[in-house]
């Protein structure tokens, strides 16, 4: 008996489709966990930045383009012009700003070089500050040569 009696072609075929389902993400997992770091460094940055009293800093991880939305109580579209003014306006001093922690962050990526961020936000003030807040937010962050930037926001309080 030969060997290609044993083993039809259909079923050779069918092995090397099964490996290549393994084999291709565990070749693309690197990528994955290093995208993955650099948008959690991201965040871990912009929340220092909120944390020192830089708007302008934090306002920089959005992409500078028209396209760039922010939806909350009000939608903004704009750059990051727009988006920190939105901010200023909101959070008008050091004690309406508060202290920012971000957890419970998934990112899910989308297609290559955009990602999905999905978490919570809490900021801890005092009263004379607005008291303490938390929320969910929702963000689609694309790779860009400046690094990651934000494009959508979706952030609401509870």
């Amino acid at each position: 008996m030969r060997a290609e009696n044993r083993f039809p072609e259909h079923a050779s075929r069918h092995i090397i489709e099964c490996m290549f389902r393994w084999l291709l993400p565990l070749c693309c997992a690197p990528l994955l966990f290093a995208q993955s770091d650099a948008i959690l460094k991201m965040m871990s940055d912009s929340a220092d930045a909120w944390n020192r009293g830089d708007l302008s800093a934090f306002a920089s991880y959005y992409e500078d383009s028209p396209q760039t939305t922010f939806m909350g109580r009000e939608i903004v579209r704009g750059g990051t012009q727009a988006i920190l003014e939105r901010y200023r306006k909101s959070y008008p001093n050091r004690d309406a700003m508060g202290t920012l922690t971000f957890s419970e962050i998934v990112v899910r990526p989308l297609v290559t070089g955009l990602v999905l961020v999905t978490g919570k936000f809490e900021l801890k003030r005092t009263a004379a500050g607005g008291g303490p807040a938390w929320g969910r937010y929702t963000l689609i962050v694309r790779q860009t040569k400046g690094g990651w930037k934000i494009i959508h926001d979706h952030s609401s309080t509870y």
